[in-house]
């Protein structure tokens, strides 16, 4: 009886290890938790923490792309540069409308480093004057972000 019982706990055993090994790898992707601070918590804000935080500081954050013609594609890339004191985490960059896409660096910034966020509208299906928002989600002091395209379409 004491055998069979061996018999069947060996491959449980074993599963339970290969599953921790799996997470293992899974989890490898992950960035740290030490990267996230969150200065305000119940007793009031943390000044010493606020002032640490990364910042997300673009040289311009609107960009006119003049007027194209329907069907065409612009792209621009919004420069900017971590003047914080810890690293800049971009989690999301969402576009106003599934015309307008953003894309991010995807690594934490180093405080002091810069770096581009390229946005992509296509003009497909518009026409006339459009203004686009991209928003984004981050780390930094602000937490929020907005960049802005504007232009016009012109008919086919």
């Amino acid at each position: 009886m004491k055998s069979m019982l061996l018999l069947l706990a060996f491959p449980l055993l074993l599963a339970a290890a290969c599953n921790d090994e799996k997470k293992e790898t899974e989890n490898k992707d992950l960035l740290s938790t030490d990267l996230v601070t969150n200065p305000a918590s119940a007793n009031g804000t943390d000044s010493t923490v606020l002032k640490n935080l990364p910042t997300m500081d673009f040289r311009d954050s609107v960009f006119d792309f003049g007027t194209i013609n329907e069907g065409e594609v612009v792209s621009h890339s919004f420069e900017f540069t971590n003047n914080g004191k810890s690293p800049l985490i971009i989690s999301s960059a969402n576009g106003s409308c599934g015309c307008t896409v953003a894309d991010f660096p995807h690594d934490p910034l180093p405080p002091g480093k810069s770096s581009t966020m390229n946005v992509q509208f296509s003009s497909a299906g518009k026409h006339g004057h459009q203004e686009k928002t991209v928003t984004i989600n981050t780390n930094s002091v602000r937490g929020v972000h907005f960049l802005y395209i504007k232009g016009e379409v012109k008919n086919k």
